[in-house]
């Protein structure tokens, strides 16, 4: 579980987080959405340390990130899993070898011990073949798999996404989705998600907030999304014309019943 309390942060006198307040549950897909601008970013790097508020506490399980020393704060890193919008493998490694650098950098285990658990990982995310690949060999879906076995090598309590659909298509997307959230479940692990994809908010949005312009403007889950009657967020989701029709039709169901 992640708390985070009454976080400020401005930039050059402009406020962009404007006294956020939430729980990011654990064994949960917790989705931050958003327009581009709107602050959310800001707030995720915030969350995991890579910028420092002007006030407030970000709580892991307890522990203040913000007062934590070198020592802690890097044996917080040890527990936090990154899966980055462009996937950020390397390309001078094998998918194997991106898998198992984390393992590399952080663990103590043996070589050995290291190749079967980034193995393992690369079972888990369906891509038990692909370890003597290099990531120019293998698709964008097949990039964004490897980069989740990368984020979960260390068996993380904090899973964090940026934006992990950009660039792929629906069908991947939902099925990079329907992984994301079962690994979630599957290690109870406190999942955080910037996104703006309104299909991965309506599949896996176990809980989700609305920020707007640094505001937290609404908070909710992926069933009570499309009924809200919070302008801000209608105006968000709904500059699809698909989520317009399903807005009309469920509207029109609650008037015949």
């Amino acid at each position: 579980m992640i708390e985070v309390k009454n976080i400020i942060k401005s930039f050059d006198g402009r406020v962009v987080l404007n006294d956020i307040n939430n729980t990011f549950e654990s064994g949960k897909t917790n989705l931050i959405i958003g327009r581009s601008g709107s602050g959310k970013t800001v707030m995720l790097k915030n969350i995991i340390g890579l910028m420092r508020p002007d006030s407030g506490e970000i709580l892991y399980d307890g522990r203040n990130i913000l007062t934590m020393g070198k020592a802690e704060l890097k044996m917080l890193r040890r527990e936090m899993g990154m899966l980055f919008q462009g996937s950020a493998l390397f390309d001078s490694m094998t998918v194997l070898e991106n898998v198992r650098f984390p393992l590399d950098v952080f663990s103590n285990d043996s070589a050995k011990e290291r190749d079967k658990r980034a193995q393992f990982c690369l079972d888990r995310v369906n891509l038990s073949d692909a370890g003597h690949l290099f990531p120019s060999e293998i698709s964008g879906g097949m990039m964004k798999r490897a980069a989740i076995a990368r984020a979960i090598a260390l068996n993380p309590k904090y899973l964090f996404c940026d934006e992990p659909n950009s660039g792929l298509d629906p069908k991947t997307s939902l099925l990079i989705d329907d992984l994301i959230h079962s690994i979630t479940i599957e290690y109870n692990m406190t999942t955080v998600i910037n996104t703006h994809d309104m299909n991965s908010v309506m599949n896996i949005g176990d809980n989700i907030i609305f920020i707007k312009e640094g505001v937290m403007e609404w908070k909710g889950d992926k069933s009570q999304v499309i009924s809200s009657n919070n302008k801000a967020l209608n105006d968000f989701i709904f500059a699809s014309d698909l989520f317009r029709k399903v807005k009309d039709v469920e509207m029109h169901e609650q008037q015949e019943g």
